[in-house]
C-alpha cells in the first residue's frame, strides 16, 4: 500500500476511533443530568457536543503526550498505529454494546502498546512514561473525584437539602454538567489528535516532537462532536441508575467533582479516562448522600471491566498489529475484519434498541430484558 494512501486510512479510522468515544462517553457528561430530569435527553446531548466541540480548542498538553510520549516513533509506521485503533474501536463497541461504561482512552492505550510491542519489540514502548502518564492518573483520578464528591454531598445536603433550599440546584446541574462536557472536550479529543499527529511523524510528514496541525484538530473535534450528539443511551442508563439513584443536588456535586479532576489534568498533559473519573464521582456522591446507596455489584463489576480494559485492547491491538506489519494484505484484512466486528455488534444492538425515547422524565423507562442484560 502506498505510504499516503496508508496514512490517509489510518486518519480516517482515528476519527472513526474518536466518533466510538464521543457516543461511549456521552454518559459521563449527561448521565446525572437526564437521569435527574434536569435535561431532557435531546438538549443534554447537543449541548455536550457543542462544548465538547469547544473544549477541543482549548489545549493540546494531552496529543502532544501520546504523539511524543508512549512509543518510539521511530520504530513503528501508519500500519501498527492502524492496528492498534482497531483494537481500541473493538473494544470500545463489545463495551458499549454490553452498557459498560469502560474507558475509551485507555482501549485507545492498550490498542497502540499492543501493537507497538509485537511489531517493535519492548524498547519501543516507554513504560516509565505509561505509568506516569496512564497508570497512576488511572488509580488514583476516580477515587479523588469520589472523595470530592462524597464531601461536596455531604455538606450540600447538611446545609442546603435539609432546609429546603433546593431551587437552585437544577440549573446548578445543567452548568456543571455542561462544565464536565467542555472538560470531556478537553481531554478527550486529544487523544485522537496525538494518535494522528503520531502517525504523521512516522510517515515522514511532521518533524519529530510537533504538535497537532489545525486541520487535525478541526476533524477530531467535529469526530468527537458528532458522536457525542448521537448518544451513548445504553452506557448513560448504567451511569444515571445503574450505579446509585441520583437526585439534583447530588448530580450537581459530582459533576462539579468530575470536572474539576479532568480539567486539572489536561492542564498537566496527562491523558485521563474521564469515563473513570465520572463514574468515581457518582459513586463518591451516593456515599455522600445516606439515603441512596450505591449499588457496590454494579460498581465492582465496572472496576473489573476498567482492569480488563488496557489488556484487552492490547491484546486486540497486538494481533491486529502483527498481521497488518505483514504488508498490504494484512492491513486490509485487519480493516475488513473490524468493520464486520462492528457491523455485527450494531445489528445485535437492534434486538433491543435503546434510545433517548427510551427515557421518559427523570426515570428512565428502559425495556425490560435490557435492564436486566445491563444489570447482569
Amino acid at each position: 500500500m502506498e505510504p499516503s494512501a496508508l496514512v490517509v486510512l489510518v486518519v480516517v479510522t482515528a476519527l472513526i476511533f474518536d466518533f466510538t468515544n464521543g457516543f461511549h462517553d456521552t454518559a459521563n457528561s449527561m448521565a446525572t443530568s437526564i437521569a435527574t430530569g434536569a435535561l431532557r435527553p435531546k438538549v443534554a446531548v447537543t449541548i455536550s457536543a457543542v462544548l465538547n466541540l469547544v473544549g477541543a480548542f482549548l489545549s493540546v498538553e494531552v496529543a502532544k503526550t501520546i504523539s511524543n510520549g508512549l512509543v518510539d516513533d521511530t520504530k513503528i509506521g501508519p500500519a501498527i498505529v492502524f492496528g492498534g485503533l482497531v483494537g481500541a474501536i473493538v473494544w470500545n463497541l463489545v463495551t458499549w454494546f454490553v452498557g459498560l461504561p469502560s474507558s475509551s482512552s485507555h482501549a485507545l492505550f492498550g490498542g497502540l502498546i499492543g501493537a507497538t510491542w509485537v511489531s517493535a519489540g519492548t524498547d519501543s514502548v516507554h513504560f516509565g512514561k505509561i505509568v506516569e502518564k496512564v497508570l497512576v492518573p488511572a488509580a488514583l483520578s476516580p477515587v479523588l473525584a469520589g472523595l470530592a464528591a462524597m464531601i461536596v454531598t455531604y455538606f450540600v445536603y447538611r446545609i442546603f437539602v435539609r432546609r429546603g433550599r433546593t431551587a437552585g440546584f437544577r440549573v446548578g446541574q445543567i452548568i456543571s454538567a455542561s462544565l464536565v462536557s467542555l472538560a470531556h472536550g478537553t481531554n478527550d479529543a486529544q487523544k485522537t489528535m496525538g494518535v494522528i499527529t503520531l502517525t504523521m511523524i512516522t510517515a515522514g510528514t511532521l518533524p519529530a516532537g510537533a504538535g497537532p496541525p489545525l486541520w487535525v484538530i478541526v476533524s477530531a473535534a467535529l469526530a468527537l462532536a458528532l458522536g457525542t450528539y448521537l448518544g451513548g443511551w445504553r452506557i448513560t442508563y448504567t451511569l444515571g441508575k445503574g450505579l446509585t439513584d441520583i437526585d439534583g443536588p447530588q448530580g450537581f456535586a459530582a459533576q462539579t467533582s468530575s470536572a474539576a479532576v479532568i480539567l486539572a489534568s489536561t492542564n498537566f498533559g496527562f491523558p485521563l479516562s474521564t469515563t473513570h473519573v465520572c463514574s468515581g464521582g457518582i459513586v463518591g456522591s451516593g456515599v455522600g448522600r445516606n439515603e441512596s446507596p450505591v449499588r457496590w455489584r454494579t460498581a465492582g463489576r465496572m472496576v473489573i471491566a476498567w482492569l480488563f480494559t488496557l489488556p484487552a485492547a492490547a491484546v486486540v491491538g497486538a494481533a491486529a498489529g502483527l498481521v497488518t506489519s505483514t504488508g498490504t494484505v494484512g492491513t486490509i484484512g485487519v480493516g475488513v475484519t473490524g468493520l464486520a466486528v462492528g457491523v455485527g455488534i450494531y445489528l445485535l444492538s437492534r434486538r433491543s434498541p435503546v434510545n433517548a425515547g427510551s427515557f421518559a422524565g427523570p426515570t428512565p423507562t428502559v425495556p425490560e430484558q435490557e435492564v436486566g442484560r445491563i444489570a447482569a
